[in-house]
């Protein structure tokens, strides 16, 4: 079992939905990213993902966009994101998953990329510009190498796509709650909840769903864990948090924010 799975597992014994904390991989800084990962895990975050920061990231709204020009700007790359994860690692046994645009990996080389990525602590990968129906060699690799490979769904997956996107993921399915781009909502859509009831047709209990996509308050996190979420993703609400504090305040910032969210994720909350 993947340490993703095992805290999925061990939650669901605790009675809680996982919290999923999204950053961008050098933002502010490279250094600043080998810090954060472990103080996320200590406010209450269950599973880091590290965006590889891109010059074209189509799935992300501004405020993502904005955080991956910094950090290109900054130096970040792919394998000194890697290394930051792996540098983090030694404060923090946290689950971790990146998430970057196939043009990264091709680059780089799929191989080269999982030889990597696995070597230095990166436990799963979501790539959303990789179709399920090109995506079967891909996953077989990554699962070579102990690394679980996480698909979206969105409210506007086929049936016969979304039987394919459960049977590739490992780890979860990452149900993206609207149609658009990333970016802070006030309010849950309603496609999020119906959204979660038709991929537990289909995932039965056998693999968890986690919702991302505007998650950005504690009542949005327990809204979707008493719907039957295993796990919700907030992204752009700690970027925004980020961009809008300087120096010790973004610190406790980030610390208000998360650990409040945690705390809405009781599954009898």
């Amino acid at each position: 079992m993947s340490r993703i799975s095992s805290r999925f597992t061990e939650l669901r014994k605790d009675g809680m939905g996982a919290l999923i904390c999204y950053i961008m991989g050098g933002y502010p800084s490279i250094d600043f990213t080998v810090k954060l990962i472990p103080f996320l895990a200590n406010c209450g975050a269950d599973i880091i993902e590290v965006g590889i920061p891109f010059s074209d990231p189509i799935a992300d709204g501004r405020s993502i966009q904005n955080a991956s020009a910094k950090a290109l700007a900054s130096g970040a790359t792919p394998t000194k994101v890697i290394d930051a994860i792996a540098e983090a690692r030694k404060e923090a046994e946290v689950p971790v998953l990146t998430m970057t645009y196939f043009n990264i990996i091709y680059k780089l080389g799929v191989d080269n990329f999982l030889h990597y990525a696995a070597r230095h602590g990166v436990d799963g990968v979501i790539v959303p510009d990789l179709p399920v129906d090109e995506a079967i060699e891909f996953c077989e690799k990554a699962k070579g190498k102990g690394v679980d490979t996480v698909f979206l769904a969105s409210p506007t997956t086929t049936e016969d796509r979304l039987q394919r996107v459960v049977r590739l993921s490992t780890g979860f399915v990452y149900l993206v709650s609207l149609l658009g781009v990333t970016g802070a909502r006030r309010e849950v859509s309603s496609r999020a909840f119906e959204l979660i009831k038709r991929v537990k047709v289909h995932t039965k209990g056998r693999l968890p769903l986690a919702v991302g996509f505007g998650i950005s308050k504690p009542e949005h996190v327990a809204q979707l864990i008493r719907s039957g979420a295993d796990g919700v993703v907030v992204g752009s609400a700690l970027i925004d948090l980020m961009e809008g504090s300087t120096g010790d305040r973004i610190i406790d910032n980030l610390a208000i924010f998360v650990t409040s969210m945690k705390k809405a994720a009781k599954r009898d909350a």
